[in-house]
């Protein structure tokens, strides 16, 4: 049997500081043993899928600005700070904190949430590019790819969490 507190301890953090959606999964009897990687994003993944628009964009909102202030405080989540490590944006230049600073900045007030991009695998260069490709988007294409992107993210972290799946 699946205990409630273990579970949200477990897996309320892998949609950025949005427990609800693990919450509303667990409650709607979606999550089943033996807990899977991808058995869990599905029944995630559902429930984000089926939130308010507005409780969509409170996930979103909860991301940090990719190597924002945040990063440079120290007060990423781990697994923000993992991630953001992992592509080495722990390490930018002073020139290249300023791009990312100048298009976080840009980003935000067209859309009104971060950039969000799943950065596992991805290059310092390769982030820039996408920022620079998808800061031209429409707002209603810019809220889908960063839902998706999310739900990418969240894959990413229950797979992390859930070895050997």
């Amino acid at each position: 049997m699946i205990e409630r507190v273990d579970f949200l301890a477990r897996f309320g953090g892998v949609f950025e500081h949005s427990p609800f959606i693990a919450e509303r999964a667990l409650d709607a009897g979606a999550v089943a043993e033996p807990l899977t990687a991808a058995g869990v994003h599905a029944a995630l993944t559902a429930v984000f899928r089926k939130a308010s628009p507005d409780e969509q964009m409170g996930v979103l909102r909860a991301h940090p600005d990719l190597a924002g202030k945040l990063a440079i405080a120290g007060e990423l989540t781990e697994d923000s700070r993992k991630e953001q490590a992992g592509a080495g944006l722990d390490r930018l230049s002073g020139e290249e904190h300023a791009r990312f600073t100048a298009l976080n900045t840009a980003y935000t007030q067209k859309f009104g949430f971060p950039f969000i991009i799943a950065v596992k695998g991805l290059t310092k260069d390769d982030i820039l590019a996408a920022f620079e490709t998808r800061i031209d988007n429409s707002a209603q294409e810019e809220f889908e790819t960063a839902k998706t992107q999310v739900e990418r993210i969240a894959l990413l972290r229950l797979t992390a969490l859930l070895p050997g799946d």
